[in-house]
């Protein structure tokens, strides 16, 4: 093993890709990754330690003679330097790593699973998801001896009470049972918020009727591009743009390329976005610029914003300038302004079609409810 220095932290070499070609696993002391499609036993695992003296789980994963190794050898260099740490005979046990490796695919699953209407790819059951998730990490309370990021079990299930009701009576013996496993995980650690103590009792006393949540949407609830309503004079100029997925929240805007239309009109560019989640956040920026023009705002619920363009002196475009324009170099932004390439996302949506075509033996329940939804 061969530890190198990283912003001021030991991490293993060699280092893995960004995101979202990568799953993460901050456990105590130090964040595991992996690349997320490396196949199962052959994906090597990557170690930034933060703090190795709180890692007192690397026992079981490097053996004893390397735990005290690796904690000698860092503890020996006051702060990671350029020159590198070499440590013969350290290395990983075979499979050790294996459930870690699972649970943060997991974790990648809710962050970063491309559900798309345009490419046909599945949305994943977001309660059921977290229910596993939460029990894997449970199981996995040797390597989270401090809290983290992806430590919190209650966090997981508290928002899900209400859709794992409407998931109770399923005639799926596989869902019936992921929800009786969460209402009792829910039950051992205290989780009572919510519907929870409904769902716990129905779960005790199968004579309580429970009642389906009102609120109950589809996840694919909003779609754009499906507004079949009248439209006005043809536009001076129209285009389509992609969405950065680090760039916004995850499960709310269609995974999909050019799944962003925006038009140039009299009054201004409107941008439409196409959306699958239930709920956009507010706040959501969007930008476009076309040379020396410019245009910002904010897309509403629907995912739609109107924005007023200014020229190159900041001044509100006139509709002949507009019409003189050439739009034929127009950038639209959503979110944030990040650096992520076409082709990363489509090695991403490879993998997760892979994953749908044929389930390997740790696919989530939720992603194997998904694929049999494809047929």
């Amino acid at each position: 093993m061969r530890l190198v220095a990283d912003a001021g932290l030991w991490r293993t070499d060699p280092a893995v890709p960004d995101t979202p070609l990568v799953a993460v696993l901050e456990v105590s002391g130090a964040v595991l990754s992996w690349t997320i499609d490396d196949p199962p036993g052959e994906a090597p695992t990557h170690i930034a330690f933060t703090n190795v003296a709180r890692a007192d789980w690397l026992w079981r994963v490097l053996g004893e003679s390397g735990h005290v190794a690796v904690a000698a050898a860092v503890a020996s260099s006051a702060e990671a330097t350029d020159r590198p740490l070499d440590l013969n005979g350290v290395d990983i046990v075979p499979g050790s790593v294996d459930p870690l490796r699972r649970l943060a695919i997991g974790h990648w699953l809710r962050r970063w699973w491309p559900a798309s209407r345009q490419d046909g790819i599945a949305g994943l059951d977001r309660a059921l998801l977290d229910v596993e998730i939460a029990l894997l990490t449970v199981g996995a309370q040797g390597f989270f001896t401090d809290d983290t990021l992806d430590s919190d079990a209650a966090e997981l299930l508290a928002p899900h009470a209400a859709a794992l009701i409407g998931h109770a009576g399923s005639g799926d013996p596989r869902i019936a049972d992921m929800v009786r496993a969460g209402g009792g995980l829910a039950d051992d650690i205290g989780v009572d918020s919510g519907r929870w103590p409904e769902l716990l009792a129905a779960l005790d006393d199968s004579s309580i009727v429970l009642s389906l949540p009102s609120d109950r949407r589809d996840d694919y609830a909003l779609a754009a591009g499906s507004d079949a309503g009248p439209r006005g004079a043809a536009p001076i100029a129209r285009g389509v743009a992609s969405i950065s997925w680090s760039a916004v929240p995850p499960a709310i805007f269609d995974a999909g390329e050019d799944t962003v239309e925006w038009s140039v009109e009299a009054a201004g560019a409107a941008v439409r976005a196409a959306i699958i989640g239930p709920d956009l956040p507010s706040g959501i920026a969007v930008r476009l610029r076309s040379g020396a023009i410019t245009g910002t705002g904010v897309l509403d619920a629907g995912g739609r914003a109107t924005l007023p363009l200014l020229d190159a002196q900041g001044q509100p475009m006139t509709e002949a300038a507009a019409w003189n324009h050439d739009w034929a170099a127009t950038a639209v932004l959503v979110g944030a302004d990040t650096a992520e390439a076409r082709e990363t996302r489509e090695r991403v949506r490879r993998w997760a079609r892979s994953r749908l075509d044929r389930p390997p033996a740790d696919a989530f329940l939720a992603e194997i409810l998904a694929a049999e939804s494809s047929y």
